[in-house]
């Protein structure tokens, strides 16, 4: 289903390329289109929807490639420039039940386009850990001083 996150939509968008790209390839992209559009069915997302498919159908927009169209829900739903959402989006992220492993590959993905870097990239990295583990961290020897130290 659609949830009008950033977050959420960049993996709504991710999950149906990959879909149109191994089912779809051979359909034309007014049906790749109307397909990915039976899932957005998410407050803003049904009115977003219903104005597209009225322009759709009284052929004010046309699309040649379903990527014209993935552009168009970016847009639609990024509230903002990417990077400040990044860096939002990076300072709500928690470990939580995640596993190291989970949380890092997470921390990773969401950090990518951010424009943190360096000591702001541990410190939220570190903040996400969840109370036990932070506090272990903190009571070692040897402090990670790079990003890339913390993720080994």
């Amino acid at each position: 289903m659609f949830d009008e996150t950033l977050s959420k939509v960049s993996k709504f968008i991710i999950a149906y390329k990959l879909y149109i790209k191994m089912k779809m390839r051979e359909t034309v992209v007014e049906e790749q289109i109307e397909w990915i559009l039976l899932y957005m069915q998410e407050r803003l997302a049904d009115m977003w929807k219903e104005n597209i498919l009225k322009d759709l159908e009284a052929e004010l927009l046309e699309y040649e490639i379903v990527e014209e169209f993935l552009t168009e829900i970016r847009k639609g739903f990024g509230r903002g420039d990417k990077k400040s959402e990044k860096v939002a989006e990076l300072k709500r992220l928690e470990q939580e039940e995640r596993t190291m492993e989970e949380f890092m590959q997470e921390f990773r993905r969401v950090a990518r386009g951010s424009r943190y870097e360096r000591r702001l990239l541990v410190e939220e990295f570190t903040k996400g850990f969840n109370a036990t583990i932070y506090q272990r961290l903190m009571e070692s020897e040897w402090q990670p001083s790079s990003i890339e130290q913390w993720y080994d």
